[in-house]
């Protein structure tokens, strides 16, 4: 089966969802690239995303966050891997649904805190108590993800290659992003 991307695939989900593990694959099974819009801030400020949220605050991030994600939407079709907020604007929901196609990365709160519990690098989880601050993330934003145009549902059981394979078979319900022929 020969499968060519007409547009770009935007994933979206909460952190820890596998937007950046699953794209990657994604990309490659797709033979497109992989964009990380999280990676193209930090180049671009040359600081961590941390030191930005700390220096300028998270709405400053987040402008620059749209700025990035209009600009890879002009690129050639490709994998897209959006920070965990990014999806919250509806400005930024309009830019990927026109040009683009969002997927939701849908995993439970107990599996994306599996994820998420052991990493410093989470500036939204610099809390006294981060498991309830994911919690709160999670009922707050859940809402907000399922409006993308795709939904694929997450499973413990699944490694990185079975769930890139599950947005694959999601993505074949819409010929009008992926042509397969």
């Amino acid at each position: 089966m020969t499968a060519r991307l007409k547009k770009t695939v935007a994933l979206v989900g909460l952190m820890g969802a596998g937007k950046t593990a699953v794209g990657t694959v994604l990309a490659r099974k797709l033979d497109v690239p992989f964009r990380d819009s999280d990676t193209e801030i930090v180049k671009a400020a040359n600081m961590s995303i941390a030191e930005i949220f700390e220096r300028d605050g998270e709405a400053f991030f987040r402008a620059r966050e749209s700025e990035v994600i209009a600009r890879l939407l002009d690129e050639s079709p490709g994998v897209l891997s959006t920070g965990g907020g990014a999806f919250l604007s509806a400005g930024n929901r309009a830019v990927i649904s026109a040009r683009g196609v969002a997927v939701w990365l849908d995993a439970d709160l107990d599996l994306l805190w599996n994820r998420v519990r052991h990493k410093s690098t989470r500036p939204l989880l610099q809390t006294a108590d981060a498991h309830g601050t994911l919690a709160r993330l999670y009922d707050e934003r859940k809402p907000l993800y399922a409006l993308a145009d795709l939904a694929v549902k997450a499973d413990p059981r699944y490694s990185i290659e079975d769930m890139a394979d599950k947005v694959l078979d999601a993505l074949r319900t819409r010929p009008d992003v992926l042509e397969v022929a």
